[in-house]
């Protein structure tokens, strides 16, 4: 055959038309028509290299409103203060059933409320942020679900008072910048994608009083819980300043009547207004000072006969069907107890080791059973007043707050 006929001229040019259009499909497989799959692909490269776990995929959905009223659920945990102890932490789930050998959740249906206080005193707090982000993941999964809430130490922190932040808590945020860093340079070769925001623009370099070496761990902190920071946005702008479940209060440090008047929604709204970033650079005015929702402790005080048991009945009358108070922020010593007739609940055992090293212990309220606190505390391992249940617990009922239940962790 003559290839320089017509109709083989006309082969020839159709031939290479397709091979061109198969180019330029090609070519137009670029980043910008794949830019949810290859930042999810970053993100998990940047997560793992962080915290060492792979979080759950969650569907990409815009902020949703908070919630301050959960009706009440069959079963109710409460943890205390975690002050960046990761393996106190996961013993603290442990104690109450909620996670498994693999640190995966177990707990079912049940509500869990983290007091607040993850940062501070410890080094592995960006560890406990991803672990906590870990289980709300898998629990809802099962029908049950985890609310955290804010501490003074998050306030603090997002206003960049780092004041008991520790050597290995900077190497951490040290670790985050350097891998947060290069995820970002990943996205930014690729053409199509929104160039990443520079997280550390308007720090400065060097700080007064601050040696050298630990400038830049100071300004990866910054950069990361600042407000609108990658750390404090992703995981402290959706936890709640006050909650009530069924007819538990939950707070940090204490509620007012002022607080109550002012209103509790708006309290979550505006505080996850400031953390994204929308508020300025200070915490709203009743996150700061003594009186504040956060650093409260008239009904915390170890000795009870100090607790404002008229005060804190108050109000609580002010919020519908409000019987009780769970607080954390203020150290109990002798282990979770109640004070003004158990209206006051107070929780923070002190379990990390920045702090006193308490054993871990949790609060559990059960629909039909009530109050009781669930403990690794040995020395309950010897009392006569057990009562056997299926799971091997002991159950010791004190003379005053709850009843306290041995579980080794």
């Amino acid at each position: 055959m003559n290839l320089h006929t017509p109709h083989c001229r006309t082969h020839q040019r159709s031939t290479n038309h397709q091979k061109m259009e198969r180019q330029n499909q090609s070519s137009s497989l670029t980043c910008e028509n794949l830019p949810s799959f290859l930042s999810s692909f970053v993100d998990t490269f940047v997560d793992f290299s962080v915290s060492g776990l792979f979080l759950p995929q969650q569907q990409q959905i815009p902020q949703q409103p908070l919630q301050t009223h959960y009706p009440s659920p069959n079963r109710l945990v409460a943890i205390g203060d975690l002050h960046g102890d990761l393996e106190k932490s996961k013993q603290a789930f442990r104690l109450a059933g909620l996670i498994d050998g693999s640190d995966r959740w177990c707990g079912g249906s049940t509500t869990v409320v983290q007091i607040g206080d993850v940062l501070d005193r410890g080094g592995e707090e960006l560890k406990i942020l991803y672990f906590l982000e870990k289980l709300k993941r898998e629990a809802v999964k099962s029908g049950g679900q985890l609310i955290t809430l804010n501490g003074n130490h998050e306030i603090m922190n997002i206003e960049g008072d780092f004041r008991y932040v520790t050597k290995k808590a900077l190497e951490e945020f040290d670790v985050w910048a350097y891998w947060y860093d290069i995820g970002n340079k990943m996205k930014s070769l690729c053409h199509g994608l929104e160039i990443p925001k520079n997280p550390f623009h308007g720090i400065p370099p060097s700080f007064h009083r601050v040696p050298e070496e630990f400038s830049h761990s100071i300004r990866a902190r910054i950069a990361a819980l600042r407000p609108d920071g990658p750390i404090s946005r992703r995981f402290l702008a959706n936890n709640l300043t006050v909650l009530v479940v069924g007819d538990s209060v939950f707070v940090h440090g204490g509620l007012l009547e002022k607080h109550v008047d002012y209103g509790l929604q708006r309290i979550n709204d505006e505080v996850r207004d400031w953390i994204n970033g929308s508020m300025g650079q200070r915490a709203p005015e009743y996150c700061r000072g003594r009186n504040a929702v956060v650093w409260l402790r008239k009904f915390s005080d170890e000795f009870a006969k100090n607790c404002d048991c008229s005060l804190l009945e108050h109000v609580l009358a002010t919020i519908p069907g409000a019987k009780r108070m769970i607080m954390g922020h203020t150290i109990q010593e002798i282990g979770i107890n109640g004070a003004c007739d158990n209206r006051a609940i107070r929780i923070d055992v002190g379990m990390s080791k920045g702090c006193i090293n308490g054993l871990p212990e949790v609060l559990e309220i059960d629909r039909n059973s009530g109050l009781r606190v669930l403990t690794s505390n040995p020395m309950y391992q010897n009392k006569n007043q057990y009562a056997q249940t299926k799971e091997g617990l002991g159950l010791l009922i004190p003379e005053h707050g709850p009843k306290q239940v041995e579980v080794k962790a």
